[in-house]
């Protein structure tokens, strides 16, 4: 059980076993995000798991911490683990609180996922192996099944801990218009089956509470970041307080399709989940047919109104609220240009289990399936993938110092379907035209007359003309994420043949490209 927050009011420091977690050190960093319930068995067994079912399959802290080389061997250096805390216990109607977004009880651990211990375990040999955990909280809401008797439904607003009674909670009303701002903060989510009980943020006490909460959870444990749950369903003045007392890096659920909405939050926390550009990007690389203008238009849009650009946002493609890519498309080179312009991204790239294991669940509960029935294979396509492309971001970094603080920027293309993105030393070659389609590419002021690019997908060369131009191609319509061959290091284990200029090249001198400066729409997209 976790020490209870009247117990543990200790003041915001981060535990001398914590790394360093700061929004900038964060930025450095690429995020594995998995469901402790559904990532690893201790035993191994590969127990069924029917995600229909909407039950615990088992997963837990112990299991997480036994399978971290797992994580770490595709080059991330961070986790985003689900919510620790008691949730509901037993079916609801909507099956078990298996994902941990359900709390009951916010001074108590969820004991289906271990105990105090073995989450302390968990955090200490992650710190060990330099990877961050972040922890998945819910602040906004305790979740119950209300009861009907005689038709009349009643809520019972005193089975909580350590908030509860009706004064602690705002008054019942269902959230139905999310363009109503004031419901959206202070009437309630889900349903007569299961409610989402909305707690009464404006009352001092209670926020005293909440920011003790989570800075005994970051102090207990260690965390180096928290992710937050169902950020714009509470006023935005509560939240800069509530990350001060987490004392690490924030960063915020604010599920929306629009900037300008979004861009709102970004000055009250450290950082948020870049929405607005995962809805472009999954609109325009699961069809042939998908507008890559959109995407551009959404990225270039969230770089003008978000307090720190596109650099302060989590950049992600699929997650445990919506359907995977595959379940859309079957096609393997837009899944894997949807994956490569997530590591392209000015944000922190974070990757959704079972993402690499070509999992297609659809709507949620089909895309919470468990990863141990992969059996955990390192060889398969997409496996591979991930370790290139976070290769190819560590290089980036290694090789420029200002790869972190530089916007990507659009290149014009001629051909339809075709998006070029230049962010020093990378550059990015995406296509949607499908695994039967084909595209150009013709890249001019970016690099040196004669330099060699690598193309980490592939191991594939390219070379700069006289002028500095790059011209490439799409070969059944595969991304490309070139990389100079000197940038490239030997040491991330990915075309080692080419890595370190062993290609004989020489130093590179990028080509001067002004920070941040957006060339020009993709043509062929508009």
């Amino acid at each position: 059980m976790m020490p209870t927050m009247q117990s543990m009011l200790l003041p915001v420091l981060i535990a001398s076993s914590a790394l360093a977690a700061s929004a900038d050190d964060w930025r450095k960093r690429t995020i594995y995000q998995l469901l402790t319930d559904r990532f690893a068995l201790e035993d191994d067994s590969g127990s069924a798991c029917d995600t229909s079912d909407r039950k615990y399959c088992g997963g837990t802290w112990k299991a997480v911490q036994n399978h971290l080389d797992y994580i770490s061997g595709m080059g991330f250096d961070a986790i985003w683990i689900s919510p620790v805390v008691k949730n509901v216990e037993g079916e609801t109607g909507y099956g078990e609180a298996y994902h941990g977004y359900w709390t009951q009880d916010m001074s108590s651990l969820n004991d289906k996922f271990g105990t105090e211990d073995d989450l302390k375990s968990l955090v200490s040999a992650a710190h060990d192996k330099d990877i961050y955990v972040m922890v998945d909280v819910v602040v906004n809401h305790y979740a119950g099944s209300p009861s009907n008797s005689s038709g009349t439904t009643s809520y019972d607003l005193d089975d909580f801990s350590p908030i509860h009674g009706s004064s602690s909670f705002h008054q019942q009303c269902w959230v139905k218009d999310d363009g109503n701002q004031t419901e959206t903060e202070q009437c309630w989510l889900g349903d007569d089956t299961l409610a989402l009980y909305d707690i009464n943020t404006e009352d001092d006490t209670i926020v005293g509470e909440l920011n003790d909460f989570i800075s005994n959870l970051v102090s207990t444990y260690n965390f180096d970041g928290v992710r937050i749950d169902t950020v714009k369903h509470i006023r935005k003045d509560f939240w800069p307080d509530f990350a001060s007392s987490a004392g690490v890096f924030t960063i915020g659920e604010v599920l929306i399709d629009n900037v300008t909405y979004a861009a709102d939050y970004t000055q009250v926390l450290d950082a948020i989940l870049d929405y607005p550009t995962y809805f472009a990007l999954r609109d325009a690389f699961t069809s042939t047919k998908g507008d890559l203008s959109a995407l551009q238009n959404a990225v270039t849009s969230a770089q003008e109104a978000y307090k720190n650009g596109e650099f302060m946002t989590g950049s992600f493609t699929e997650n445990h609220d919506y359907a995977r890519l595959q379940s859309m498309t079957q096609d393997s080179a837009l899944i894997k240009n949807a994956m490569s312009f997530n590591f392209i991204h000015d944000g922190i790239p974070i990757t959704y289990y079972g993402q690499e294991q070509g999992y297609t669940g659809g709507d949620e509960p089909a895309n919470r399936e468990a990863l141990w029935l992969s059996g955990y294979p390192t060889d398969n396509d997409l496996y591979k993938a991930v370790v290139a492309l976070n290769a190819a971001r560590k290089s980036a970094m290694s090789a420029d110092e200002s790869f972190l603080t530089t916007k990507m920027s659009f290149i014009s293309q001629s051909d339809i379907g075709a998006m070029a993105i230049s962010k020093p030393p990378l550059l990015g070659l995406f296509t949607n035209t499908g695994s039967n389609g084909s595209a150009s590419f013709s890249v001019e002021g970016v690099y040196d007359a004669g330099e060699t690019l690598v193309d980490v997908l592939t191991c594939n060369a390219i070379t700069a003309d006289d002028s500095g131009k790059v011209s490439a191609s799409a070969s059944g319509g595969m991304p490309q994420v070139l990389i100079p061959a000197s940038s490239l290091k030997s040491s991330y284990g990915v075309c080692a043949d080419q890595a370190d200029g062993a290609m004989g090249v020489r130093v590179p001198a990028l080509a001067a490209l002004v920070a941040g400066t957006v060339v020009a729409f993709v043509v062929g997209a508009l």
